[in-house]
């Protein structure tokens, strides 16, 4: 999911920049300071779990959980995911700093708009509110994978096939993460559900 330096154009890049700084103006907004170490953790844990690559064909995949950082932060996953990635690139070189801010639309909108459609049935019945879960973490992929599509069609028309392999070999992910979601809330509903949104102001 990570867009490397020299692939977008300049339109591409500056677009994204933008949308990025905007966003996370709105999520530092947004932020409660009591609720920046909670912000820091899920920051983390996106950052160890974007680490962990798995073979899939001539490419890899590996566990993004934007959704699960959007649910419990709402916008402020903006702030949250752009702090991992600006350390994955410096550190690891994973994506780039020139694509920094696609990368982090790429991440985050998808995030906030499952945050935004799946968050008001969390605190419904178990079966709605775990639905509601699974659909926020396999949708969040799966919005990502489409945005990072369009950026590289808006480059270059000749990357829509590899957008297309892109979304495919994301497939098994897009599940996996519904099922990760779907358990961090059943977890969190039982042991912490003033975590969940819904039971804080956001």
């Amino acid at each position: 999911m990570h867009i490397s330096e020299g692939v977008l154009s300049g339109p591409v890049l500056i677009s994204g920049g933008a949308l990025a700084a905007a966003g996370t103006a709105i999520g530092l907004k947004k932020l409660d300071y009591d609720r920046i170490a909670q912000a820091a953790i899920l920051s983390a844990a996106f950052f160890v779990a974007c680490l962990i690559h798995v073979p899939i064909g001539p490419t890899n995949a590996h566990l993004i959980l934007n959704g699960l950082v959007g649910l419990l932060l709402g916008w402020a996953a903006f702030p949250a995911i752009l702090v991992a990635l600006v350390l994955q690139a410096t550190l690891f070189q994973f994506g780039g700093i020139t694509a920094l801010g696609v990368n982090t639309i790429i991440m985050a909108l998808p995030a906030v708009l499952c945050y935004i459609v799946c968050s008001p049935f969390i605190h419904k019945k178990s079966t709605l509110a775990l639905s509601a879960a699974f659909a926020c973490g396999f949708l969040a992929v799966f919005f990502s994978a489409i945005i990072l599509g369009l950026a590289l069609v808006f480059t270059e028309e000749n990357f829509f096939e590899v957008s297309a392999i892109v979304i495919v070999a994301h497939i098994p992910v897009m599940i996996i993460e519904g099922i990760v979601t779907a358990m961090c809330v059943a977890f969190l509903k039982k042991v912490q559900p003033t975590m969940l949104p819904g039971s804080q102001k956001q």
